[in-house]
Order: structure tokens, then C-alpha cells, then sequence
């Protein structure tokens, strides 16, 4: 699920996480909502990721940060 829509490689913004078939970096995603940027102006500044790669990445990011797993290993 992972690699589907998130690609990293050395030759592509030195290693970077990236939208799959991109070279928007994944961070950029977070900046925007962070920054209180929609989701749809994020994908205006972006035209070449997909929306469904976007939700896949928030989709991905709230396993990770809700899995009790992920919560006992790195803030215990």
C-alpha cells in the first residue's frame, strides 16, 4: 500500500519521500495542512498528484499515529 502512492530513490531529490510518479515530496502535503491550506489547494499547487494518492498518504500517516504499536515503541 505503501509504495503505491510514496516512492523514494537516491537520484530523485536525494532520497526524498515522494508522491509516486512525482517529484512532489510527501512533506509538502503536511506543510499545507499544517499552514491551514486545504487539501484542494494543495492539489492545485500540485497538478501532477492525484487526490486518491493524497488521501492514501493521510490514510497511511493516521495508521501510523494512531497505532498503539507506533505509540508504545516511540513514546514510552
Amino acid at each position: 500500500m505503501i509504495n503505491d502512492v510514496i516512492y523514494t530513490s537516491p537520484d530523485i531529490l536525494s532520497g526524498t519521500p515522494v508522491f509516486r510518479g512525482t517529484r512532489v515530496p510527501i512533506k509538502n502535503l503536511f506543510d499545507y495542512i499544517e499552514s491551514g491550506e486545504t487539501l484542494e489547494e494543495f492539489l492545485e499547487a500540485f497538478p501532477s498528484v492525484k487526490k486518491e494518492q493524497a488521501i492514501k498518504v493521510l490514510e497511511i500517516a493516521e495508521r501510523v499515529l494512531t497505532s498503539s504499536k507506533f505509540l508504545n515503541e516511540n513514546f514510552a
